[in-house]
């Protein structure tokens, strides 16, 4: 994922007849990028699928003068910078406001969901469960909302650039402008992330067997419902967020009050892991009066320093469970899987 662009070229005269096969082996990639440039993963899935089909639909134009990667991510980018035209920029709660003392929390109407910076199944984007950190950490939550604040083409530069690797003369022939300007944008880029002071988080960690058995402890505190055991493993600034409510509150006290308030409706709870984003996250089911368990929140958890900084809970689990490959219903006898 962070080779150069210029990889694979071959001459006009020379160049082979593509194959469909060959657009697809470079689908999961375009759908990070995607995926980073929106915000969204199913805009993202959209996204990848119009650049798939404009592709071969235009394959007899591809003449071989840059490698068909390069070729894709031009489509893919004139895609995206359409798709961003007008939209409003997602974001996080905690992006939005200041958090809110349990005391007066009240969740209100739900925002839209073109609000929110959505997660991603790590399956859709990283090439390999091996990758490296760097290539982890690139799609974790608060990166890709830190890359809503930046203008499209702004965007395009830092990501193409700095998690991808391109050279600045790559980039200036996908953009069709000059390498000064992709320099510029770039420097523009950085100081705009440097404002906003969303790329201060952590970046992703390994998962050790430290981690791994924080997550099993946050596993069964969470099913025994033994708030007392769950906010034992977080972080003293740790947040609750839980779209697409803006509502968020900071620090172990809060949330432990929250859960025991409004939020005692969890209790019960049967956890599934998963991974989005780089991180561990569980699909999250709340007993069903009717027996079994239903869906209600995907949990994608930060980790860091032997503790849990943030619960990220997006509750809508009607298009992000089957994302996920997340089951629709637990019957009463399954077991919570184990393996982290």
């Amino acid at each position: 994922m962070s080779t150069s662009a210029s990889t694979t070229s071959a001459s006009p005269a020379t160049a082979p007849p593509v194959t469909e096969l060959q657009l697809e082996q470079h689908r999961k990639e375009l759908t990070g990028y995607c995926y980073r440039m929106l915000g969204s993963a199913f805009e993202a899935e959209d996204a990848v699928q119009e650049t798939m089909v404009r592709a071969w639909r235009g394959i007899d134009r591809f003449e071989g003068r840059s490698s068909l990667r390069s070729w894709l991510y031009r489509i893919a980018t004139n895609v995206c910078l359409t798709m961003l035209s007008g939209s409003s920029r997602r974001a996080r709660p905690m992006d939005l406001s200041s958090p809110t003392p349990t005391a007066s929390a009240v969740l209100g109407p739900p925002l839209p969901g073109t609000a929110w910076s959505e997660p991603m199944p790590d399956s859709r984007t990283l090439p390999d469960p091996a990758d490296t950190a760097e290539q982890r950490d690139s799609v974790r939550l608060a990166l890709v909302a830190a890359l809503q604040h930046l203008a499209p083409r702004q965007r395009a530069v830092l990501i193409l650039r700095e998690v991808l690797s391109w050279k600045a003369s790559e980039v200036a022939e996908l953009l069709d402008t000059t390498v000064a300007s992709v320099n510029s944008a770039l420097q523009r880029a950085r100081a705009t992330l440097a404002a906003t002071g969303l790329t201060e988080a952590d970046p992703a960690e390994p998962l050790s067997d430290e981690h791994k058995a924080l997550l099993s402890r946050y596993l069964d505190a969470f099913e025994r419902y033994d708030m007392d055991a769950l906010t034992a493993l977080l972080a003293e600034d740790a947040t609750l967020s839980m779209p697409p409510y803006d509502l968020w509150m900071r620090g172990p006290s809060d949330i432990r009050a929250w859960m025991l308030g409004q939020g005692i409706g969890c209790a019960g709870s049967r956890l599934i892991p998963t991974w989005a984003n780089g991180m561990p996250a569980f699909g999250q089911y709340r007993a069903d009066p009717d027996g079994g368990h239903t869906p209600w929140a995907l949990q994608v958890i930060e980790v860091s320093d032997g503790r849990v900084p943030g619960i990220n809970a997006f509750l809508d689990t009607a298009r992000l469970f089957p994302l996920f490959g997340l089951p629709t219903h637990l019957p009463q006898s399954q077991p919570a899987e184990e393996t982290l």
